[in-house]
Formats: C-alpha cells, structure tokens, sequence
C-alpha cells in the first residue's frame, strides 16, 4: 500500500498575506467579496472602497440587494481596538448603514460585548457581525482565506431565510408590488416593449443594446431607485466592460453617473434616486426618472458603438 503523505495546516499572520490594510487586504476583499457574502449568509454588492465620512475612511460599503440597504465593512490585520470601534459607530450614522460587518484577526472581549450588546439594543434592522479572518497553509501551497463568524444577530439564520424566502415567492406582498409597478410602467409607456424592453416581477427590467451583450437596467429598492449599464449573467458577465473599455469612464462623466469596479458583478456605471417604490405616491416621478434615464443611456450607449436603436 502505498504511503499517504499528510501536511500540517498552518496559521499564519495576516500581513503575510496582506502587508498594508487600506492598499492590499481592502482592495483584496472589495473584488471577493463573495467570500465574506457567504459566511454572514446575505448577498452583497459593493459599491464603493475608501469611503469619506468626516476625517476618516470607511473601508468597503457594500448593498444588499434582498432589501436594497447598505452594509458596512470595517476591517483590521491586527486585534480589535478602540480606535475601529469608535469610528465604526462614526460610519454607521454618516453612512446610513443597518449591516456592520467588522473583520479582524483576533477580537478583544470589550469589543464581542460591544457587538452583542448593539444586536441586543439597537431597533429592528440593524445587524452587527464580528468576523474573524485567517490566512492558512500546508506548506508550500497557496495562502488559503477563511472567514469565521464570531458573533451575529440573535436568531440570523432564521431571518435570512424568512426574508430570502419573502423576496423569492412569487406571491407575496412586496412581489406583487413590484409586479404592479412594472405594470405600470407598460401601461405609461407602452412603446418601450417595441424597443426590447423586458419587464419582470422581480428588482430589476432591463433592455438589452441590439446586436450587444450590453444590459441597461432599471431597478427598484425598499429606499431609492436606480440605472446601472452592464453584462450578461454568468460567465459573460464582463461583456459589457470588455466591451466599452476606455469608452467607460468617459460615458460615465457625460452621463454624470458613478462609474463602477465591474470585476465583481459586471455592472460598469450608474446612478440612483431617493425614492421607494414602497409607497405608491412616488410611482409618477420614480417612473418619469427611471424612463428619462433610460433613453438617455440607451442613446449614450448607441452613439459612442453606432448601434442602430
């Protein structure tokens, strides 16, 4: 029988990994952030790094589609601090968060009580994690990434799947409010069916550019609407980057829109409105936007490729 050669899995300390926070292990996990998605268990968008709030910098900001809040990520390469805790509470009231999600090494005690008593004490909808990271090895293999939560809101499993399984079922209440604002939107503007228009129950409706794997999206949230330009599902995902190119940052600017990292999701640029598709008083001007938007883009887009609308 042949001899079966084991090795030994080893820690090793995160700057060996990561040697600077804000310029390796923040852009690190900006572009997989799908690691951190999977462990605290909601889906996560990131939409921008290095965020100024006052004097300081909040690490990742990120959107969680299911509800359309954000969710903040502070993260460390050494223990946890004062300092991080302080301007934590610093981002969660400048940037509107209800998901904090603060990511160390190793966390004192001060701080796990700190975190458990804000998921105890603070009103529905806000959510705090404290998730450890490691970086593991057996031998000369590559560096391993493990995140591992430490603490989290009472009873989280339990409202992540009520509330994935409220946003999937085809008949509940907000689905079909979603389904009754694109309804609406057909019956105000009948014309955009003729011009490839898909609208769907869901979050999004979107238009697809002719002969392009290029989307142009509308969506709808519990708290602002928006526009966003990007690629096909799946392993196209990146067509739309691939596709515009340098054209990108400058459509971006004559659009006036937030140009986007597209490395994560394939979206490359758009912009957003403060208004819920909740309450049925916002629907005209959410609807007026949305659409004004809409052919601005696909004309922005047609030009700059001599695409034929």
């Amino acid at each position: 029988m042949t001899d079966i050669q084991f090795g030994r899995l080893v820690d090793l300390p995160l700057r060996d990994a990561w040697p600077h926070e804000a310029h390796q292990f923040t852009p690190w996990l900006s572009q997989n952030i799908d690691h951190l998605s999977e462990v605290i268990g909601i889906p996560l968008e990131l939409t921008g790094t290095e965020v100024a709030v006052e004097s300081f910098s909040a690490d990742i900001l990120a959107r969680n589609p299911m509800d359309d809040t954000t969710v903040l990520i502070e993260n460390q390469l050494e223990t946890t601090d004062h300092t991080h805790l302080g301007q934590i509470m610093t981002y969660l009231a400048g940037l509107e968060a209800q998901t904090v999600v603060w990511i160390a090494p190793a966390f004192r005690e001060p701080h796990l009580s700190a975190i458990r008593w804000l998921n105890e004490h603070t009103s529905d909808g806000f959510s705090f994690f404290a998730v450890k990271a490691r970086v593991v090895r057996i031998g000369d293999s590559p560096f391993a990434p493990i995140f591992e939560v430490v603490e989290k809101p009472n009873g989280w499993e339990r409202r992540v799947m009520s509330r994935k399984k409220e946003t999937s079922t085809a008949t509940d209440e907000l689905s079909d409010l979603r389904q009754a604002f694109w309804d609406t939107y057909i019956d105000t503007f009948p014309e955009v069916l003729e011009e490839g228009f898909k609208p769907t129950r869901a979050w999004n409706s979107y238009s697809q550019l002719p002969g392009e794997k290029i989307w142009v999206s509308v969506w709808i949230g519990e708290r602002q609407c928006g526009i966003y330009v990007g690629g096909a599902r799946g392993a196209d995902k990146q067509s739309a980057a691939t596709r515009l190119g340098p054209m990108a940052e400058p459509l971006a600017a004559e659009l006036e829109a937030e140009l986007f990292d597209p490395t994560r999701f394939g979206h490359v640029f758009g912009d957003r409105h403060d208004l819920s598709y909740k309450d049925r008083a916002n629907w005209p001007a959410m609807l007026r936007w949305l659409e004004e938007r809409r052919q601005i883009y696909l004309a922005a887009l047609s030009a700059a490729l001599d695409v034929d609308q």
